[in-house]
C-alpha cells in the first residue's frame, strides 16, 4: 500500500491561526458574533465555524449594521470600514495579521507624508483581494495595483516610485518586478521599493517543492478562492506535474491512487490540518478498500 504523508509545515500561518482563536473565544461568550467576509479563504473552515455560531456578512451588511460585534479577519480592512463601525456603534473585534497591519502604517505613512511629492505608490497584489482593498485604502484609492511583470511594463516610469507587495505574493516575481523598474525608470526619477512579503508565506515555497518533489503524487488542499493557494500550488506542479487541487476529500480522483507508492499532501496558509488529516484518513480507506 502507498505510503501517505502530510507536510508538517502546510497548514494556517500565524494570521489565521490569530483570527479563528479570537473567533472561537468571542463566540464561546453567546451573542451573535459577524464576520466581515469569509474569516479565511478555505469553505470547509467557514462552515465549521458557522456550527459554532459565526455570521459571515458582505460590506453592504455591514454598513446596514448597528450596535452590532463584528471580527475583522488577518486580510485587514481600508479606514472607511473603521468610520462605519465608530458611526454605527458597531463593537470591532480586530484579527488583522500584525504584518498586514505594519504594511497599512507604512503605506498610509507614505502617503500621507511629502505629498506633494511627485510619486507613484505601486502595490504589487491581488486586484479585489481583501487584503489588496485594505491597503489602496490607506490612499485614499489612488494607488496603482499591479497583478505581474508584464503590467509593470505599463507604469509611467516618468515619475517616482515607491513599491510595496500584498503580503502573500510570490518573492520571485517581486524581485523581477523590481529589477525591470531598476533598468527602466529615467535616471533622475527615485525608485524605493519595500519587500513586504511575509517570510512565514515565502519561506513555506522551499519547502512545499522539496515535499512535492518527494512523492508520487500530490494532493494540495486549498479554498479555491486563496491567493496563497494558487501560488503555493504552482509552486508544487513545477517540480511534480502529478499535483492535484482538491478543498474535499470528495474531490479526489480514486483512480489515481493505484498509480502512486507514495503521497503527499499538503497545503495553503489558509488550509486547516484537520482537513489534510481528514484527507489522508479518506485516501488510506479507499486505499484498503481496493486491495481487498
Amino acid at each position: 500500500m502507498a505510503k501517505i504523508e502530510i507536510d508538517e509545515g502546510s497548514g494556517f500561518c500565524f494570521g489565521v491561526v490569530n483570527a479563528i482563536s479570537k473567533a472561537e473565544e468571542e463566540l464561546a461568550k453567546g451573542g451573535i458574533l459577524y464576520c466581515l467576509g469569509d474569516i479565511v479563504h478555505n469553505s470547509r473552515e467557514v462552515e465549521r465555524l458557522k456550527g459554532m455560531g459565526l455570521v459571515t456578512i458582505n460590506h453592504d451588511e455591514f454598513n446596514r449594521l448597528h450596535n452590532a460585534k463584528v471580527l475583522l479577519r488577518a486580510h485587514g480592512e481600508p479606514p472607511e470600514t473603521y468610520e462605519t463601525a465608530r458611526r454605527n456603534h458597531i463593537e470591532i473585534i480586530d484579527a488583522t495579521c500584525p504584518v498586514v497591519l505594519r504594511l497599512q502604517k507604512k503605506i498610509k505613512q507614505e502617503y500621507t507624508q511629502n505629498a506633494e511629492e511627485d510619486k507613484q505608490i505601486v502595490i504589487y497584489g491581488m486586484n479585489g483581494h481583501a487584503e489588496v482593498l485594505g491597503l489602496v485604502g490607506q490612499t485614499e484609492g489612488k494607488a496603482i495595483v499591479i497583478e505581474k511583470l508584464e503590467e509593470a511594463k505599463s507604469l509611467d516610469l516618468s515619475h517616482g516610485i515607491r513599491l510595496y507587495s500584498q503580503t502573500t505574493k510570490s518573492l520571485d516575481e517581486f524581485q523581477r518586478i523590481v529589477e525591470y523598474i531598476k533598468e527602466h525608470i529615467s535616471p533622475d526619477i527615485t525608485f524605493e521599493y519595500y519587500d513586504t512579503i511575509c517570510r512565514q508565506v515565502a519561506n513555506r515555497i522551499p519547502n512545499i517543492r522539496k515535499f512535492a518533489a518527494s512523492h508520487d503524487l500530490i494532493f494540495f488542499v486549498s479554498g479555491k478562492k486563496s491567493s496563497n493557494g494558487k501560488m503555493l500550488f504552482s509552486e508544487c506542479q513545477k517540480v511534480n506535474f502529478n499535483s492535484h487541487l482538491i478543498d474535499s476529500p470528495e474531490e479526489i480522483d480514486t483512480s489515481l491512487l493505484t498509480k502512486a507508492s507514495s503521497i503527499g499532501i499538503c497545503g495553503a496558509t489558509s488550509s486547516p490540518k484537520w482537513l489534510m488529516e481528514e484527507i489522508a484518513a479518506t485516501i488510506e480507506k479507499k486505499l484498503q478498500t481496493s486491495a481487498n
